[in-house]
């Protein structure tokens, strides 16, 4: 199963997960222009998207939700509390609120032979969660906003191919930049973004010998850069006797702006 960034970072966020019979999104954060042509560098029509799942309500995660709706009707999955945000969304626009079904964390779903489950995360949301999707072949898992884990977590993201995890900040310059304290604070909470060590230990915990892909996502713009990401996840994992030089899995960084595919 193929697990590919259209766009991640704090101005958006668009995740690619299918295989030859079925193809999802996961959250429409950015325009449907963009998403459009993500899709299609990976020779996927838009057409064929069979559904999205939404992780929470937050704008770099729905802005283009309603525009994409309207020109590809497809269903929209999240938990209720989820839902009920969103259609409280001014920029939403007009939809087809019967496009939208109501989903439980722990309570695995089948489409297309595919089985996808949502957990729960901490994050200052409704009721935010994230996503494993499982094949005969392998799992991939999605797992961005969340200040904090836990075994619960860790036991739900553990056993796949490819995993896409949050690696928003590094802790010196957020302290260090522009932004106000309580928005300090707020991203430095158990119920805000994973900063590029916790990123790295969440994975030491999560890593199992199929692991092949990792993707390092949501980087804040002002608070991190991709190279500093990757450098303090390799140095985390090290610490761990996980070398990535001698392992059998590659790590990137995805791009805010660009698709990104697997090495």
């Amino acid at each position: 199963m193929e697990l590919a960034s259209i766009a991640s970072g704090s101005s958006g966020n668009c995740i690619y997960v299918g295989n030859e019979s079925a193809h999802f999104l996961v959250d429409a954060g950015v325009s449907r222009k963009k998403i459009v042509e993500g899709l299609r560098e990976m020779d996927v029509d838009p057409s064929v998207i069979q559904g999205i799942f939404i992780t929470h309500e937050h704008m770099d995660h729905i802005a283009g939700l309603g525009v994409f709706l309207r020109k590809y009707p497809v269903p929209v999955f999240a938990t209720g509390k989820t839902i009920d945000e969103i259609f409280k969304t001014p920029s939403l626009g007009k939809v087809d609120t019967g496009l939208f079904h109501s989903i439980l964390p722990d309570k695995p779903m089948s489409f297309q032979g595919i089985r996808v489950e949502a957990s729960n995360i901490y994050h200052d949301a409704a009721d935010p969660v994230c996503y494993s999707f499982t094949d005969s072949e392998s799992k991939v898992g999605i797992a961005t906003d969340f200040g904090t884990y836990d075994d619960y977590l860790v036991e739900k993201m553990k056993g796949c191919q490819s995993l896409l995890v949050e690696s928003n900040h590094d802790l010196n310059m957020l302290m260090a930049g522009p932004y106000p304290y309580p928005l300090k604070r707020r991203i430095m909470s158990n119920t805000g973004h994973m900063s590029n060590e916790r990123a790295g230990q969440f994975l030491c915990k999560v890593i199992g010998e199929e692991c092949r892909h990792i993707f390092l996502g949501h980087l804040s713009k002002e608070n991190n850069y991709g190279e500093l990401a990757y450098e303090t996840v390799r140095v985390e994992l090290l610490l761990h006797n996980i070398d990535i030089e001698k392992e059998h899995f590659t790590m990137q960084v995805a791009s805010r702006s660009v698709p990104t595919f697997a090495l």
